[in-house]
């Protein structure tokens, strides 16, 4: 069994400030983390691997500094690591990422890919949809929990709705993307530490993927981040209790003084 797993490297976001000129996000001096709920589908990966010797391979897209957690996966546990990253590939969309990293798997032999249902920094859960659709196998998402039988050689997987969970079985190829709240990722060991920097990263360029440029970065991202803002903070609401057809006069009158009706 050979397993890509796609993670990404964010911002701490209990960290995250918003420049007040540019209403851009101030990246200078903040923490970075490998992803959690990337960091959640490692750890499935790496249970897989536990049990059934499945050989784990991770994927990074982003600056050469990301290069950090990919050497946090090798010390939980992975076997190898790609970094990609180039110029090129900067100001990317989930479009353009999707297309990218999908442009690396077909290059590499695997039976099953493993993302996170989201990236904190940007909350879309576009990225692992897409590639699934980019490489034409089927996805699930919102994984809580999976398991594998090596005699059937089907997988059952846990997928968490919003009423409730449903339990899905399949053999073949698919994409996962998982929740970081369905599993505790397990720690570096000491060892695994020592050895993560001993192993070697492969760096991959925009050259390595096949793609026109025009599909790519920038310049293969249809849709642009206009400027990032915070909340903004509004007064307390008035609590009224009343009978409900006072509530209903209230509402009416607030409407009309908002002139809605």
């Amino acid at each position: 069994m050979k397993i890509l797993v796609c993670i990404k490297q964010v911002p701490d976001t209990t960290e995250i400030k918003i420049d007040p000129v540019t209403k851009t996000l101030v990246r200078e001096g903040v923490p970075a983390i490998m992803n959690p709920d990337d960091k959640g589908g490692l750890e499935f990966a790496l249970q897989l691997k536990d049990k059934f010797g499945a050989e784990v391979t991770v994927i990074t897209m982003g600056i050469p500094a990301a290069e950090i957690i990919l050497r946090e996966a090798f010390a939980m546990g992975a076997d190898r690591a790609i970094l990609l990253t180039d110029r090129k590939l900067g100001g990317a969309d989930t479009l353009a990422t999707s297309k990218q990293i999908a442009a690396v798997a077909r290059q590499l032999e695997w039976d099953l890919i493993i993302a996170g249902r989201q990236a904190i920094d940007g909350d879309t859960a576009q990225v692992g949809p897409e590639i699934s659709e980019h490489l034409g196998i089927p996805q699930i998402t919102y994984v809580a929990g999976l398991e594998y039988d090596p005699d059937t050689k089907t997988y059952t997987v846990t997928k968490e709705n919003e009423d409730g969970y449903q339990v899905l079985q399949f053999q073949g190829k698919a994409l996962l993307t998982c929740l970081a709240s369905a599993v505790k990722p397990r720690y570096m060991s000491v060892g695994g530490i020592v050895d993560a920097y001993g192993k070697e990263v492969e760096v991959w360029g925009a050259d390595r993927l096949g793609l026109a440029d025009e599909e790519m970065g920038l310049k293969g991202s249809p849709t642009k981040v206009v400027r990032s803002f915070t909340k903004e903070l509004k007064t307390p609401g008035v609590i009224h209790e009343v009978d409900p057809e006072a509530a209903v006069e209230l509402i009416v009158a607030k409407l009309k003084e908002k002139h809605i009706i």
